[in-house]
């Protein structure tokens, strides 16, 4: 009974242990992101923009009833112009503006449009990424300004 009793117990320890494995079943397949060569750390462009642009969202103030005056009134003795992003993509983004004392960053949301107020006649670098493409523009900006971006 003894004997019985314990190849009973060895079996059901033996199957036990034995548990499906589906060795068929496909691994999820990871792309490695860019190395920071100076660091050896990845970096996920579209990840990092991501995070970015939820962290400024939550405290951006837009500029929209000052860019509407600037565009339906006659704004020419004004010391300053409006520049108006439309994102055509699917990505959101983050839009530097910076030009001599004059820096600011506008989160634009994907298939929406970002503005802002800036003093005019003055030289600005317009940069951001853009579903892992980079945009970068320098422009003399004198009177309002609008640019379309797609991916």
């Amino acid at each position: 009974m003894k004997k019985l009793l314990l190849f009973s117990l060895f079996i059901i320890l033996f199957l036990n242990s034995c548990s499906i494995t589906n060795y068929n079943s496909k691994r999820p397949i990871y792309k490695s992101s860019p190395v920071n060569p100076n660091s050896g750390i990845h970096i996920n462009p579209n990840a990092q923009t991501e995070r970015e642009y939820q962290a400024l969202i939550k405290t951006y103030k837009p500029e929209t009833a000052e860019v509407l005056n600037s565009l339906l009134n006659d704004s020419s003795n004004s010391p300053t112009v409006s520049i108006s992003v439309e994102n055509n993509s699917n990505c959101n983004m983050v839009l530097t503006i910076s030009g001599k004392n004059y820096f600011k960053k506008i989160p634009i949301a994907g298939h929406k449009t970002g503005a802002a107020m800036v003093p005019k006649n003055q030289n600005y670098n317009l940069s951001g990424m853009l579903c892992n493409s980079v945009y970068e523009k320098t422009k003399f900006i004198t009177n309002s300004f609008s640019i379309k971006l797609s991916n």
